[in-house]
C-alpha cells in the first residue's frame, strides 16, 4: 500500500511573447503557461504523476490556487484504491459539493480537477508500464463507461448507446493498433498562421509545412479583412491548390459579423471556420454554421464541459469538434465527449495551440481512433512547434504524423531543468527578465 504525501504545484511561464508565437486577433501577446502539479507518494517504485492547466500567462498564479484548493484534499489518501476505479475518483472531485459551487462544472476550479485527474491518469499509466493511449484503450467497454458521468447526458446519448458503439469499436482494434504504429496519426500545423508574424515568415513556414508532408496549415485572421485577404493570397500561393488551409478567428466577431468576413474570404478555398465568436453561444454558431454552409465550422478549445458540447451537436452548431485536453475536467469528461462526437458522427480535430498540449491530446486521439470511433476519417491533430524541449517525453512529428508515443504515462512530465529556469516568479530566466 501507499500514499499521496504531497502535491507539488508549480506556475511555470514561458515568454512566448517575445517572438509572437501564439498570437491571435483576441490574444497578441501570449506567455504560454502552466498550471502544473507533482503528484509524490511514498512508493517504492519512484513513480510520480504530472499534470497541468493551459494558461497564457497573467492569471496562471489564479489557477494554481484552484488546484491547491482541491489537490491538498488528496494528501493522505491511499494511491491504490484511488487508481483502481478512476471513474469513482473523477466523481469524487465533480461532485464535491462545496467546490462545485464556484462553477458547476466550468472555469479554474473544473480545469483544476481536469489537472488532477490527469496527474492521475499519469501515475496509473506509468504503473501500468504503458503510454496512456494503449492503457485506456486495454480497458473493456464496460470500464470505459464506468469512467464517465452520463448525468446531463442521457438525452442525446444513453448507456446502452455509448455500450454500442464502445462494443463495436473492439472489432479490429488489434489491427487498429498495428497501423497506427506503422502509419501514425495525421497533423495538422499552426505553425506558419500566428497574426503576429510577418507575411516573408507567414511564406517561409507555409513552404516549409508542405516540404515536411503536412497536408493542412491553419492561418489566424480576424484583425483586418484586407491584412486577412493578403495573408491568404500568400498561403495559398506558398502551398498550391492541394494543401488545406484552414482559418481560426479565435472568437473574434459576432454572428453578422462572422458570416460576413468569412464570406469574403471563401475563395481560398478555406478546410474550416474556428471559434467564430463566443465560444458559449451555441445558437450563434449554429446560424453561422447555416449560413455559411458547407463551409465548416470547427470549435470547442474553449467549451467548458460535456454539457455544452452535447447542446452543440443537437444544434448542429459545429462541423468539427476541438476538444482540448486541458480545458474540461480532464481524461474522463473528454472519453464522454468522444463519445457524444461517435453518437453523431461528428469528427474530432483536438486543439493543441499551446505548451504541453500536442503531448496530451495525442494519447486522447489515438485512444479515439483504437477504441471509440474506429476511424481517422477527416480527423486531425493540431500541431504548433513550440516549447516541446521541455517535457520528459516529447512529442515525434514527422511527415506531417504524430507518431504513438512509447514511454510510459500520459507524456504530462516537464523537465526539471524547465522548471527550475521557467517557474514564476523565482525560475532563473524571470529573476533575470522581471516583468
Amino acid at each position: 500500500m501507499s500514499t499521496i504525501t504531497a502535491f507539488e504545484t508549480l506556475d511555470v511561464r514561458f515568454p512566448t511573447s517575445l517572438m509572437l508565437d501564439g498570437s491571435d486577433a483576441m490574444n497578441p501577446d501570449p506567455d504560454y503557461s502552466a498550471a502544473y502539479l507533482r503528484i509524490v507518494t511514498d512508493s517504492d517504485d519512484g513513480l510520480s504523476g504530472h499534470g497541468f492547466v493551459f494558461t497564457i500567462g497573467r492569471g496562471n498564479e489564479v489557477e494554481v490556487a484552484a488546484i491547491d484548493a482541491l489537490a491538498s484534499r488528496f494528501v493522505g489518501r491511499n494511491v491504490e484504491e484511488l487508481l483502481a476505479d478512476m471513474g469513482a475518483t473523477w466523481k469524487e472531485m465533480l461532485h464535491d459539493s462545496q467546490l462545485r459551487w464556484l462553477g458547476p462544472e466550468k472555469g479554474v476550479m473544473h480545469m483544476a480537477i481536469g489537472a488532477v485527474i490527469n496527474a492521475l491518469w499519469d501515475l496509473r499509466a506509468k504503473r501500468s508500464g504503458e503510454p496512456l493511449w494503449k492503457h485506456l484503450a486495454g480497458f473493456s467497454p464496460e470500464e470505459i463507461l464506468d469512467l464517465v458521468d452520463l448525468r446531463y447526458l442521457s438525452d442525446a446519448i444513453t448507456r446502452d448507446e455509448a455500450l454500442e458503439i464502445l462494443r463495436a469499436a473492439r472489432d479490429g482494434i488489434g489491427e487498429r493498433e498495428q497501423e497506427l504504429i506503422a502509419n501514425g496519426y495525421p497533423a495538422y500545423t499552426t505553425g506558419p498562421g500566428w497574426l503576429g508574424y510577418d507575411d516573408a515568415k507567414l511564406e517561409r513556414l507555409a513552404k516549409e509545412a508542405v516540404a515536411s508532408g503536412f497536408a493542412q496549415i491553419k492561418l489566424k485572421v480576424g484583425a483586418d479583412i484586407e491584412d486577412d485577404k493578403r495573408r491568404l493570397r500568400i498561403a495559398r500561393e506558398a502551398v498550391g491548390p492541394d494543401i488545406r488551409i484552414a482559418v481560426d478567428a479565435n472568437q473574434r466577431w459576432d454572428v453578422d459579423e462572422a458570416v460576413e468576413w468569412m464570406s469574403q474570404l471563401a475563395e481560398y478555398d478555406l478546410a474550416w471556420i474556428e471559434e467564430p465568436t463566443s465560444p458559449d453561444d451555441i445558437l450563434g454558431h449554429a446560424e453561422i454554421a447555416r449560413r455559411l454552409a458547407p463551409m465548416p465550422v470547427a470549435t470547442g478549445e474553449h467549451v467548458a464541459n460535456r454539457v455544452i458540447f452535447k447542446q452543440m451537436l443537437q444544434a448542429k452548431s459545429l462541423d468539427i469538434l476541438q476538444m482540448d485536453a486541458c480545458r474540461v475536467g480532464g481524461v474522463n469528461e473528454n472519453i464522454s465527449i468522444l463519445l457524444l462526437a461517435a453518437k453523431f458522427g461528428i469528427p474530432v480535430c483536438p486543439h493543441a495551440g499551446g505548451v504541453g498540449l500536442c503531448e496530451t491530446v495525442q494519447h486522447l486521439s489515438m485512444f479515439d481512433y483504437l477504441a471509440v470511433s474506429g476511424t481517422k476519417s477527416g480527423r486531425m491533430i493540431e500541431f504548433a512547434d513550440h516549447l516541446h524541449e521541455h517535457f520528459a517525453s516529447p512529442i515525434s512529428v514527422s511527415s506531417g504524423r504524430y507518431w504513438p508515443p512509447t514511454a510510459p504515462g500520459a507524456s504530462s512530465e516537464m523537465l526539471q531543468s524547465s522548471i527550475a529556469e521557467y517557474g514564476y516568479p523565482g525560475g532563473s530566466y524571470w529573476v533575470a527578465n522581471p516583468l
